[in-house]
């Protein structure tokens, strides 16, 4: 049934409402809600929230509540902010009352404005005000008595009279309502005490991660091209030094042999061909085995440290698939897709085959054979967290089915909350959308598709400022070892530097396959976007020395990021006005208007492009009529603005990008 006071619309929140909202600790949430009622009393609200704790029988129970005072925006729109600092679960509900003060408030100064009789008026703000002092902390009640006692005309006198015998002339109904209408008295009598009609939403999951599940920057390295384990961690204080977070790690396990793959994807390998790390599984073992050409477990061990030292962490992909010489294939034979002749079926994606790589069939016939399939599935994180690993790489996840995933996340991180999953989910969107709901931290996205202004625009407003913002955090990936799109393709160093720099300023998350430092742009072909010589099936030897190396500028760029918080932040993402359709212009703040950074961006990499902007300096927090400086943490050059339209010249052959601290000189 519908109560007394309507609660609508409530966010953050997921598209069934079954499955939690996502946040990060120290990260200040904002709830929302439509709240109305008949009539012209004035409401009050409130969000209620909480953690939530699993006993050792996995039944959750609640934690203490706090209150956050909701706000009126209009139009029946109210917002409050909160501020989880724990990890896991949590939830929160809103609360909404006949703000009995505030309504009584209203009535009566509305009264006097008019001229009218407040008699009644008084009376029955005295009687609310009786009805509250008694739960009042008794430091507090003498004022609320003197109101009291001013609304029934038993306070103090008005002023002196004219008459001859110059007595007090009785209070006037103004001076007798004043304290009572004290914003100290309003304080005190604020809250839902008493309301007859205190109306409730139901409660609403949320999920609060690490801030790494927000923001980060990922390098994604072949341990195999740089000489094995330990050889990688030897490169992990250059990977550090260009400001990357997360260094990413391709399967590391064995790799089969039967219909291997050799070098540019062709069907039959040399004997040197090393084969695609996604063909897991050889008689050396499965997901739970190192491939013995990278090294050691103590090696692994030994790259996650140093990664650590460096203030990076390690993550690892999880692809469940198997080579056609994968342990379970002979094991588990009922955990495969079985063809009319018995023969297992290989992953074929038309006209793509992948006769190295087995699907799963994650719903065999018998159900005892899918518990048995899922357990080992979930053993495999809890193989690899044993070893250090809190954030994998999911591959394809679109291709196993939803209930999987809403089974095997919250699972895990009911035992590991810091644990994180990013879903490489290159599918339809309300699939991508669906993988975030049901509890992947982070996606891929369309980003690399994405290349003109109105589309970037149109694409960044729906995942920063439509409803997938509350569940879905976006990955902006320039590149990866399957993609080579759009001015990459041949493209120019200023090509690779301008997509880089709108995948790190545009969101929090993004990042790059090695070699992007050294703009290695050959695709395979006009109809292929991989590259041309593929990584994925054959070692790379790279001169990372190279003097056209784009490795200090990308340290450059991130280290702007690291010294501005707005960069860490996915819904406060704001276009502005460019005259020219060809620069985009984008500013993103903190919360409380202490850090503002303007980013301009010239989309073509080719040519030199300028325009006046259109800054909406309200907004930005930036005086209509006073100078403030722009100050460019890429060059290290100040420009003097004033007012709202600055104009931007953008040569691509020296800088395609602006990364603007505006700030207003003391």
């Amino acid at each position: 049934m519908i109560g007394r006071i309507i609660i609508d619309n409530v966010h953050p929140s997921t598209p069934t409402g079954g499955y939690p909202a996502k946040a990060v600790v120290g990260e200040v949430v904002l709830v929302s809600a439509d709240i109305f009622k008949d009539g012209h009393d004035v409401l009050g609200a409130q969000v209620r929230w909480r953690p939530r704790t699993a006993n050792g029988a996995g039944v959750s129970r609640g934690g203490k509540w706090t209150a956050s005072p909701m706000r009126d925006l209009g139009n029946d729109g109210w917002e409050a902010a909160i501020e989880p600092t724990t990890l896991g679960p949590h939830e929160f509900l809103v609360e909404a009352w006949t703000d009995l003060y505030a309504t009584w408030r209203h009535k009566v100064t509305a009264k006097l404005d008019a001229g009218q009789d407040v008699a009644v008026e008084l009376e029955e703000g005295a009687r609310l005000l009786e009805g509250r002092v008694r739960r009042l902390p008794a430091e507090e009640r003498p004022r609320v008595r003197a109101a009291l006692a001013s609304l029934r005309g038993e306070g103090k006198r008005g002023r002196k009279s004219a008459t001859p015998r110059g007595e007090a002339a009785p209070a006037t109904a103004e001076e007798r309502v004043a304290p009572a209408l004290d914003p100290a008295v309003a304080e005190l009598l604020t809250g839902p005490e008493r309301s007859p009609d205190l109306s409730r939403s139901r409660p609403f999951p949320l999920w609060v991660d690490r801030e790494r599940a927000l923001a980060g920057a990922w390098y994604e390295v072949f341990p195999r091209s740089e000489g094995g384990l330990a050889r990688t961690a030897k490169r992990l204080p250059a990977i550090a030094e260009m400001g990357f977070d997360i260094v990413y790690l391709p399967p590391v396990h064995p790799i089969g042999r039967t219909f291997r793959k050799g070098r540019g994807n062709t069907l039959v390998a040399d004997a040197d061909d090393p084969g695609s790390p996604w063909a897991i599984g050889g008689p050396e073992g499965g997901h739970t085995a190192l491939h013995p050409k990278l090294g050691t477990f103590e090696e692994f061990h030994a790259l996650v440290a140093r990664a650590a030292d460096l203030g990076m962490e390690v993550a690892l992909d999880y692809a469940l698939q198997c080579s056609p010489d994968h342990p379970w294939v002979t094991e588990h034979p009922e955990w495969f897709h079985h063809r009319p002749d018995g023969s297992i079926a290989y992953a074929e994606n038309p006209p793509k085959k992948y006769q190295d790589i087995f699907p799963i069939n994650f719903w065999p016939e018998r159900d005892a054979d899918r518990q048995a399939l899922w357990e080992e599935c979930r053993n495999i994180l809890e193989f690899w967290i044993g070893h250090g690993i809190r954030f994998f790489r999911v591959d394809n996840p679109h291709t196993k089915p939803m209930a999987f995933w809403e089974w095997l996340i919250p699972a895990v991180q009911a035992r590991h909350p810091e644990v994180l999953f990013l879903a490489e989910a290159f599918t339809r969107p309300k699939v991508m959308a669906t993988l975030a709901e049901v509890g992947f931290s982070q996606s891929y996205t369309y980003f690399t598709w994405r290349n003109n202004a109105w589309e970037l625009t149109e694409y960044l407003t729906e995942i920063t400022a439509g409803p997938a913002a509350d569940y879905m955090r976006p990955n902006f990936w320039a590149n990866t070892p399957d993609i080579l799109s759009g001015p990459l393709r041949g493209g120019s160093p200023a090509a690779f530097k301008m997509r880089l720099f709108l995948a790190a300023t545009l969101v929090p998350s993004y990042g790059i396959y090695s070699g992007y430092e050294l703009c290695e742009n050959e695709a395979a072909s006009d109809a292929n976007e991989e590259y041309h010589d593929s990584e994925k099936y054959e070692l790379k030897r790279r001169d990372w020395s190279r003097p056209d190396s784009l490795a200090p500028w990308i340290a450059n760029l991130n280290a702007a990021r690291r010294r501005h918080p707005a960069f860490l932040r996915l819904r406060n993402l704001r276009f502005q006005h460019s005259d020219n359709s060809v620069v985009l212009a984008y500013a993103k703040q903190t919360e409380d208007g202490s850090d503002v950074v303007l980013m301009a961006v010239n989309l073509d990499p080719n040519r030199v492009h300028e325009t006046t902007l259109g800054l909406d300096l309200g907004a930005l927090g930036l005086p209509p009529d006073r100078p403030y400086e722009a100050h460019d943490e890429l060059t290290g050059h100040t420009f003097t603005w004033q007012g709202p339209r600055p104009y931007v010249r953008l040569d691509p052959a020296v800088e395609p990008a602006h990364l603007l601290h505006l700030r207003v000189p003391r």
